[in-house]
């Protein structure tokens, strides 16, 4: 079985599946992109911190990055629909089907790169909040 910490990224990405405007979405992409692969997602692990909540669990904080890479005159224009969409559909189940205690946003980092046609890489943090038993990262 997997972690809690993989479950939570996977429902994530399950999740995204259903933004408005991608062609996709991947989990931890490291592929450069094609034209045709825009607009899309990438949700992937960021940093994590971990307490002891009690005897025997673990209360674990982990950003998770939501890419959203689209190109266009205007890349930042055309992701703001993308970037609304995916947000609604995240902060609609708080705790990601019971995995997580929380989900919150932290932090937005927009990234435009100018070649023959500009893209933007606009990274969305979310911190979740989850906990695990102290000897099983599969269980809560």
């Amino acid at each position: 079985m997997a972690s809690i910490r993989e479950q939570i990224l996977s429902s994530l990405a399950t999740t995204l599946a259903s933004t408005t405007g991608v062609v996709a979405v991947y989990r931890s992409r490291a592929e450069a992109f094609s034209r045709a692969e825009a607009p899309s997602l990438i949700v992937s692990p960021g940093p994590g911190r971990c307490q002891r909540h009690s005897t025997c669990k673990l209360h674990w904080t982990m950003d998770v990055q939501v890419v959203v890479h689209t190109r266009g005159n205007t890349p930042d224009l055309l992701a703001d629909p993308i970037i609304s969409s995916a947000h609604a559909l995240i902060m609609a189940d708080t705790t990601i089907g019971g995995l997580a205690v929380d989900i919150v946003p932290t932090n937005d980092d927009p990234q435009i790169d100018q070649a023959d046609m500009n893209s933007i890489w606009w990274v969305h943090t979310y911190e979740v909040q989850f906990r695990t038993s102290e000897a099983d990262l599969t269980q809560a």
